[in-house]
């Protein structure tokens, strides 16, 4: 039925300014993880927003983010709901060596760290409370530190959980720990554990698995996407202890990644995918998140996130659960269209490389400049802006709601835990100011820290 209203309406020109035929290939399949912030892949399929421009998508959820990755190289996959450090990781040959490009940034926040009730007893007499007597928020990781030093001197592992090593929550969790005095570990190019020298063992669970993982006391705390926080709250085993939002506010998350191949070779095909998904996220935004009550029942579904419908909305409608009844408004937990969320700025590719960079996996320091081509290898706003421009003039889009007069580089912030300033002009002196990380002419070997 999909497929023959899409037909129909490319053939009375209600697609929009690109005629179905003018379309390099219009049959797409886009993989995506279990995450509610695939969120905008399934409201433009569920909306029509695919259908309004000729295109005929099928969406699949992927096993893992490796897996996706690979289906994107191979051309299984047409494109993928993608871990923002993919595409880049990739770029550069790190793991997986491809060229894979972003014209879309698919979100901002949307990731917790969360603790096991275990832990979360350890860690209260280190955590101020206000005159309520509730725990003030944000957490440090200074609170953490004491029950790792104690597992340390009783010679236990102090095991955390993060999603793959080039995504976002892999900095994220390291970027906590290190900001409260724990050492997450280096990697080299001959160990890739990323756990030379570190004080909490990090190790790679796949989302929907976190919280089984942490009930089975194989890790101690995780840091992952919704809804798998709130899953821990939901079944009693675990406490989200803080959310990205709170490290970084409004840090970028996911990104939309296609090969610069079929960017190349289908570039009427990428622009009609970008407009319906800007359509979508604008859609999730709308009205002060008025459409987040539908969106939480299309994402609920089993072919799409599959978990419980009250466990989704507890972040997608502007609450966060930390302890188990401390609920607390976050209304931007979850942001898809607002502060320009899905422009790929080429700052927030940088940030991405320099935390690669302060934990060895690009081995060697770079030159500023270095940091600025990778980036605009990758994220393409040249792509995003030709897209918003044929939403506008097509009526299906603000003018105002666009940075169009932009250099590709959001403005330098401190709005981060430690209040470090990051710009992503000047990345090297960026790094200089981590107490913890790798400085200019370090290096990482098995034995440690070497040069400088």
């Amino acid at each position: 039925m999909k497929r023959l209203i899409a037909l129909l309406a490319a053939s009375t020109s209600l697609a929009g300014p690109l005629a179905a035929q003018d379309l390099e290939v219009d049959e797409l399949t886009f993989g995506f993880i279990k995450l509610t912030d695939m969120a905008p892949l399934a409201v433009a399929y569920e909306l029509g927003y695919f259908e309004d421009e000729g295109l005929f998508v099928s969406l699949e959820a992927q096993a893992n983010w490796r897996v996706l990755l690979d289906g994107v190289i191979d051309g299984t996959l047409d494109g993928a709901h993608m871990l923002a450090g993919q595409p880049i990781a990739a770029t550069i040959g790190y793991g997986t060596e491809a060229h894979i490009v972003t014209p879309f940034s698919m979100d901002l926040n949307g990731n917790g760290i969360t603790v096991s009730n275990e832990v979360w007893e350890m860690m209260k007499p280190n955590i101020p409370v206000d005159a309520d007597g509730k725990v003030q928020h944000p957490i440090s990781a200074e609170a953490l530190k004491p029950v790792v030093q104690k597992f340390k001197a009783e010679g236990k592992p102090f095991n955390m959980g993060t999603v793959f090593p080039v995504s976002t929550h892999n900095y994220e969790l390291r970027y906590w720990l290190a900001s409260g005095g724990i050492h997450p570990g280096f990697y080299s190019p001959n160990d890739v554990s990323g756990q030379i020298m570190a004080d909490a063992l990090l190790s790679v669970t796949p989302p929907p698995q976190m919280p089984a993982t942490l009930e089975a006391g194989t890790i101690y705390g995780y840091c992952v996407g919704e809804p798998w926080n709130q899953q821990a709250v939901f079944k009693g085993i675990g406490v989200p202890v803080i959310t990205d939002y709170e490290i970084w506010k409004n840090n970028p998350e996911k990104v939309f990644g296609i090969t610069a191949q079929f960017a190349e070779e289908n570039p009427n095909t990428t622009l009609a995918l970008t407009k319906a998904l800007i359509r979508a996220a604008e859609w999730l935004d709308a009205n002060d998140n008025a459409n987040r009550p539908e969106a939480v029942e299309i994402l609920a579904r089993p072919e799409y996130v599959g978990a419980d419908a009250e466990v989704i909305a507890n972040s997608m409608t502007g609450t966060f659960e930390y302890e188990k009844g401390d609920k607390r408004e976050v209304p931007d937990f979850n942001v898809f269209f607002r502060y320009n969320a899905t422009y790929p700025y080429y700052s927030d590719a940088v940030w991405y490389l320099t935390q690669m960079r302060r934990w060895g996996q690009i081995t060697d320091t770079k030159p500023d400049e270095w940091y600025a081509e990778v980036a605009s290898k990758v994220y393409r706003p040249d792509l995003y802006l030709k897209a918003a421009r044929a939403l506008v003039d097509a009526g299906q889009a603000d003018e105002a709601d666009f940075p169009w007069d932009t250099d590709g580089y959001r403005e330098a912030t401190a709005e981060f835990i430690d209040e470090v300033s990051f710009d992503g002009r000047t990345p090297n002196a960026y790094l200089s100011q981590f107490p913890i990380g790798l400085k200019t002419g370090e290096t990482v070997s098995e034995s440690g820290v070497t040069g400088g």
